[in-house]
């Protein structure tokens, strides 16, 4: 299991060129070939800036993804039409920015899914041939996928919720075992869908699926532990935060009865969860951590520019140790920097401080 003491989630801020690309591209004025140039010279700027922060895990930036989890429905048939609103539809809340509301999409899963490709296997191979750090993939857990069912219009694909997720799961685990053949070592799965039943609404929402909260997690969990399945020396995390998208956030409350529901059921060895502010909740939660897992502490917001300093995050690392030791914990940001495209509100110069004094805390509190 990877011991790194300090990690990333994912995503990092796209630059202005790759911005300018994509804007290009779909335009019509550059061509594929040309758009992949910029792509990659957005990876190659992303693992320089992890590496030069000092982290020992990093990603690729999810540069090539319009949203986290777009590999899925551009690389699988099956999907019907959607655009960007179909990741970031619901009740957005920032204190600084303001409320911002978007609609659910009329999206659903129309055909029987098949995989056309690799989801991330382009993602993965480019990166690893450019950094000797452990690099990360990161996957979309598959229930976060539920949002695509439709009870009319996906009836004919699938007669039940439950038959399509067990479909996503299937094409998520043929993924893993596909990116561990080509040398993949820290997998981790996306799932900010389960905080959100911390919210009466997004509670709602799915129980109209007929998924009571309960019942949700219990099936979900398992088909998180079926993508990740059995792979000694591979280690995989799983990540729960409350919404990450243009700066703010979906929903507010501790982990505390999501935490003692789903964190023992998870086979996952790293738990990277959202702690930036009060809205998390304390740490008490932790003491649900299985004992062989390590709780990465997202301790460094990616919402604002607000520069942390080592002293107040070793601070709370220390609290933290309080419910779990010491030696099982590890420092990241509380989520990406640019779940989307769309990016947060913060600068490239802010994002590579912030990434900087990760490490920084990690070597003043485990050395």
């Amino acid at each position: 299991m990877l011991d790194a003491r300090t990690d990333v989630v994912g995503s990092l801020l796209r630059p202005p060129a790759l911005l300018e690309a994509r804007r290009r591209l779909e335009a019509g004025e550059l061509s594929r070939a040309a758009f992949k140039e910029v792509e990659d010279r957005a990876v190659d700027e992303a693992l320089a800036l992890q590496e030069d922060a000092g982290l020992d895990v990093v990603t690729d930036g999810e540069m090539r993804r319009f949203s986290f989890q777009i590999q899925v429905p551009t690389s699988v048939d099956g999907f019907g039409a959607w655009d960007l609103d179909a990741f970031l539809w619901g009740d957005w809340h920032s204190e600084e920015l303001g409320d911002l509301t978007v609609e659910r999409p009329p999206i659903a899963v129309v055909g029987p899914l098949r995989r056309r490709r690799s989801l991330s296997g382009e993602e993965f191979v480019y990166a690893r041939a450019r950094t000797d750090r452990v690099l990360k993939v990161t996957l979309p857990s598959p229930s976060l996928f539920a949002n695509f069912y439709d009870p009319e219009r996906s009836r004919d694909a699938y007669p039940t919720l439950d038959a399509f997720l067990l479909d996503v799961a299937e094409i998520l685990r043929e993924e893993v075992a596909e990116l561990i053949e080509l040398g993949a070592t820290y997998i981790q799965l996306d799932a900010p869908h389960y905080p959100l039943l911390l919210d009466e609404r997004y509670r709602a929402f799915y129980e109209g699926r007929g998924w009571p909260a309960a019942r949700w997690l219990d099936f979900g969990s398992d088909l998180d532990n079926l993508v990740m399945g059995d792979h000694p020396g591979v280690t995989f995390g799983f990540h729960l935060c409350r919404g990450n998208q243009a700066s703010r956030w979906l929903v507010a409350g501790g982990y505390d009865w999501l935490a003692e529901r789903l964190f023992p059921r998870l086979s996952a060895h790293r738990l990277l969860l959202e702690y930036d502010d009060a809205r998390s909740g304390g740490f008490e939660p932790l003491a649900h951590v299985p004992d062989d897992a390590i709780c990465v502490l997202g301790l460094v917001t990616t919402k604002t520019p607000r520069r942390e300093t080592v002293a107040e995050l070793a601070g709370r690392i220390r609290e933290a140790a309080g419910v779990v030791p010491l030696e099982r914990l590890a420092l990241s940001p509380q989520c990406g920097f640019a779940t989307s495209v769309v990016g947060n509100a913060l600068s490239l110069d802010d994002e590579r401080a912030k990434l900087a004094t990760i490490a920084e805390t990690a070597a003043e509190v485990w050395g």
